[in-house]
């Protein structure tokens, strides 16, 4: 069982100091007695004994006091670590997202979709006519060494457009293609270079799909192209955006990007809308990937959906919500577990070592209790109630929660109206352990208090620690003054008792006067 030391050790701290501090003044004195016996007194041993033995009791209760402040917050620390990730646990179990799930999957190839927020269950017959491209167009050949008369160009993507000027240090068709790749306003056109046997080309290609995203190029000269040199307007180009249409027979049919005005240009591909059925209703999108064809749905073509009827399934995503709530119930555990180790008490350890840092803690105790009492209680559904039981979730007796991986699954799949009345996004389970634990971790909250309160007894105890401190360094200069004083005195009185031994004599034997013959 795993403890961490309590307040109950500051006591034996304390004892523990005051009895070594005692051990050492009682050495120091037997120096004094050496010292009035014939030895020098060790002043630095005898100060630090007395000192010590006035304020080691004081000093232990406030370095115990400060480890276990830090043991706390550090538990703290610990404890909010824990019910953080159960907080984010159940914000999917709270807020519907969980168990609002669906999954889509298609019978064919080229179409792919996920499932959002307003997705519902069905089966949809997608027949795909053509997917949406994007338009490219290739230019007549130029000779690798000629170079453009001096001007600018105006490119248009759509509604959209963009200059770049055309002189002497950019007026080659290298020169001009990157030019237009480094433009900061090009709305979308990409330039290339192709090489060919007929001489350099420059192809642009729009960077989006969608018949609107059609690309022209309108030259301005400046000056006259010489004898060496292209005429800028040879780059000149219109294109128009493709068109849909439906004809006396319902068929509908996207004509692509067109040149208007084909000048030196071919078009190699044209830029089309995708163009596909639902359920039989014509939809169009501009991109391969529709948002609208069916509420809460995000369709994906490819090329290989084109011609091939398929039918796409949106169900309920079961392995989705089960794996929501088996991470509730693996994150609830390890709150318990985490809880159960700091509120512990184990007689095996050593006195003082005995009790979890939050033994008896109120803060502990409300915070336990408080979420126990949520996964043991029922939520009212309709005339009735509910609770984590109903779905295959049950209650040990050490406070953890037990899934019955059958019986949830068959809630799941057969009771889906269940499952949502335990969670739901009122009263359910989730909604009030987030609620919960919003509060219990909000700024202000139980844990932000506790820790308030423990840093401010920690700088209440660097206080004292500093005057104490002061208090020993004052103790510690009187006492070497005074006890360097009679050390001194005590070394003169035995020089004076040698010199009075020596002149009278002692008890074995004569001093020098006893020899004065006078």
């Amino acid at each position: 069982m795993t403890t961490v030391t309590s307040t109950s050790s500051t006591a034996s701290s304390v004892a523990s100091a005051t009895a070594s501090a005692n051990s050492a003044l009682q050495s120091a004195a037997q120096s004094l007695i050496s010292g009035s016996t014939g030895s020098n007194t060790d002043v630095s041993s005898l100060i630090t004994a007395i000192v010590n033995a006035k304020v080691a009791g004081q000093s232990a209760a406030i370095t115990s006091k400060q480890t276990n402040d830090n043991t706390q917050l550090s538990a703290i620390g610990t404890l909010k670590s824990i019910m953080s990730l159960l907080q984010s646990s159940v914000e999917g179990l709270s807020d519907g997202t969980a168990l609002g799930a669906f999954t889509a999957t298609s019978d064919g190839k080229g179409i792919t979709a996920t499932a959002g927020t307003g997705a519902v269950a069905g089966s949809y017959l997608v027949n795909v006519t053509n997917i949406a491209t994007s338009q490219s167009l290739t230019s007549g050949g130029f000779d690798t060494t000629k170079q453009f008369n001096s001007g600018s160009l105006k490119l248009s993507l759509g509604s959209k457009s963009f200059s770049i000027n055309v002189d002497s240090s950019n007026n080659s068709l290298a020169g001009i293609a990157s030019s237009i790749n480094g433009a900061k306003d090009n709305p979308g056109i990409t330039a290339t270079i192709v090489n060919g046997t007929d001489g350099a080309h420059l192809v642009l290609r729009s960077s989006t799909t969608g018949g609107a995203n059609a690309i022209s190029v309108e030259a301005t000269t400046s000056g006259a192209a010489g004898s060496s040199q292209s005429d800028l307007a040879s780059l000149n180009v219109t294109s128009a955006a493709g068109a849909t249409t439906t004809d006396a027979n319902g068929k509908t049919t996207t004509s692509g990007t067109q040149i208007t005005s084909t000048g030196n240009w071919t078009q190699s591909v044209a830029g089309q809308d995708a163009l596909f059925s639902v359920a039989g209703t014509t939809v169009t999108s501009a991109t391969n990937s529709s948002t609208t064809a069916i509420n809460g749905i995000t369709l994906n073509l490819t090329s290989a959906a084109v011609g091939t009827p398929q039918t796409l399934t949106i169900a309920q995503d079961t392995t989705g919500q089960k794996t929501a709530i088996n991470a509730f119930v693996t994150a609830y555990n390890n709150f318990i577990s985490t809880a159960t180790s700091l509120t512990s008490f184990d007689n095996t350890q050593a006195q003082g070592s005995q009790g979890g840092v939050f033994l008896g803690d109120s803060m502990m105790n409300t915070i336990k209790n408080t979420l126990a009492s949520i996964v043991s209680g029922s939520v009212s559904s309709g005339g009735g109630s509910t609770n984590l039981a109903s779905i295959g979730i049950a209650l040990q007796p050490d406070g953890t929660l037990k899934v019955d991986d059958t019986a949830l699954s068959n809630a799941l799949t057969n009771q889906p109206a269940t499952v949502a009345s335990v969670f739901n996004m009122t009263s359910g389970v989730g909604t009030k352990m987030n609620t919960s634990l919003n509060n219990f971790l909000a700024t202000g909250g139980l844990l932000d208090a506790r820790t308030t309160s423990i840093n401010a007894d920690l700088k209440n105890l660097t206080a004292q620690q500093a005057t104490l401190t002061t208090y020993t360094n004052q103790l510690t200069d009187s006492y070497t003054a005074q006890f360097t004083a009679l050390n001194t005195l005590m070394s003169q009185m035995n020089n004076n008792s040698q010199y009075l031994t020596q002149l009278f004599g002692g008890t074995n034997s004569a001093g020098a006067l006893a020899s004065n013959k006078s």
